[in-house]
């Protein structure tokens, strides 16, 4: 273990440390992978085991939901409201995923000609080994669980390292699972960028959620040693509102999507690109945002809680101070708030152009830039014109208009009249261009990830 010790600390007040623990150095985090191959071989053998002992996971998760969503709270700065939707969601995700574990394992083939016609042909898909799980800090235990739970229930053991900034989160979530699992199948371990390359060398599969330019490293390193990646980064998301689109309705929900958990989600709306004058739902936009309760994330109306940490309030403070100079206007919002908290005022920027560094570089907090399209292409180019490709909401109350503009948009997940933000457990999930690499988490398309397919002939003997 190394000298190093790894804080994390509330962002609605920095001088409270909510946990600190020292970093796993490339020793100990060889150490886990041994324990954890070891407990792997037993875990493999038994899906009906692996299904009980996710469900009774479940129950516990469940029963633990105060002593999570105070932490949540604490910990990330999440809302109240948010903090318990999401407890609800990590124990779906772990009922779901139980039951995964006993879905079929493969498929049998009719053998070919000139074989005999006893002779069976199967495809059996079996556990990869050891999954290391890289996650960030803004879902501290959904995206855990939505990793970790399909890689349990096919068999595979877990060494997860999380973000410093969720450390608490995931060291609870460890020790709950530990009284349902076996020994060194769940495994945590805490450090920086030098335990998760540790982790990368040693696992046997890899999934991550954070930065572009870490998950394209995590990728790279990866795929050098021949093992396979997914990667879930950024997302500069946009909304496109069309003409005959309720506006009051549809800023309602943007606002939400765009300023929610202080927009500190890879699914929040980034951009909104009206076709057309776009003054009125500009207008009528900020005074949605406007609406939105800032303050403390103990408190149950809040809807905006702090920033993670200073140097993410910073990065908004300096992009909205430059909004003007990339021939923006600030409409409202744009200035770091005063208080023990990391708060940020919600801010919309008007006037950018789609090539304005707002509109095209993600900056993960409470800001959106409203850009201005002519037709109903131009939107969709506009939308296409980043880097990113996670998802696009359009807002319209035309079918027909709607189906036009889905079939043009570059996203892996593409929403009408609902907001990018949000997602489904059960539900393929994950983006084009540099928002993913690899195959799509959650639901049944986490099995190709965590599985590798194995054909098997058998021939009648004699």
């Amino acid at each position: 273990m190394s000298t190093q010790t790894i804080e994390s600390r509330s962002p609605q007040d920095q001088s409270d440390v909510v946990v600190s623990a020292p970093a796993a150095d490339r020793e100990a985090v060889a150490a886990t992978f041994t324990r954890a191959r070891e407990a792997q071989k037993e875990w493999k053998r038994n899906a009906v085991v692996r299904a009980d002992a996710l469900a009774a996971a479940a129950a516990a998760v469940d029963a633990a939901k105060d002593q999570i969503v105070d932490l949540m709270v604490r910990e990330v700065g999440k809302p109240l409201t948010e903090s318990v939707m999401e407890h609800g969601r990590a124990v779906r995700i772990l009922r779901y995923q139980a039951q995964a574990a006993l879905d079929p394992d493969g498929d049998t083939l009719p053998a070919a000609p000139p074989a005999d016609p006893r002779t069976l042909l199967l495809a059996r898909r079996r556990p990869r080994g050891v999954a290391g799980l890289i996650t960030p800090w803004n879902f501290p235990f959904a995206i855990p669980l939505w990793k970790a739970a399909p890689a349990l229930a096919y068999g595979n053991a877990v060494v997860l390292k999380p973000s410093s900034d969720a450390l608490a989160s995931a060291l609870l979530l460890e020790e709950i699972l530990a009284k349902h699992l076996p020994e060194g199948v769940f495994n945590v371990v805490a450090g920086g960028g030098e335990t998760g390359q540790a982790v990368i060398e040693q696992a046997d599969v890899i999934s991550f959620t954070g930065s572009t330019n870490v998950g394209l490293q995590v990728a790279q390193a990866a795929t050098a040693r021949g093992i396979p990646a997914q990667a879930e980064m950024g997302g500069l998301n946009a909304s496109i509102v069309l003409p005959d689109a309720d506006v009051a309705a549809a800023a309602k929900v943007i606002a939400g999507a765009a300023m929610g958990y202080a927009g500190q989600k890879c699914t929040a709306t980034g951009r909104v690109i009206v076709l057309g004058d776009p003054a009125e739902f500009t207008d009528a936009l900020a005074a949605a945002v406007d609406a939105l309760p800032v303050g403390d994330p103990k408190d149950s109306s809040t809807v905006v809680g702090p920033v993670i940490n200073p140097p993410a309030r910073e990065e908004l403070v300096t992009a909205a101070t430059g909004a003007p100079q990339d021939g923006g206007r600030v409409v409202t919002g744009g200035q770091a708030l005063d208080g023990p908290g990391l708060f940020f005022s919600p801010t919309v920027v008007d006037g950018q152009e789609p090539t304005a560094k707002l509109a095209q570089e993600e900056v993960f907090g409470p800001i959106v830039t409203i850009l201005k399209a002519s037709s109903a292409e131009q939107a969709v180019e506009i939308s296409n014109s980043v880097a990113f490709g996670l998802v696009t909401s359009v807002f319209t109350s035309d079918l027909d208009s709607a189906l036009t503009v889905v079939d043009g948009l570059e996203t892996g997940m593409i929403r009408v009249n609902m907001p990018t933000s949000g997602v489904d457990f059960h539900a393929p999930f994950g983006g084009e261009k540099q928002s993913s690499f690899g195959p799509r988490e959650q639901g049944k398309a986490a099995r190709d990830h965590y599985t590798t397919t194995h054909t098997i002939t058998i021939g009648p003997a004699g």
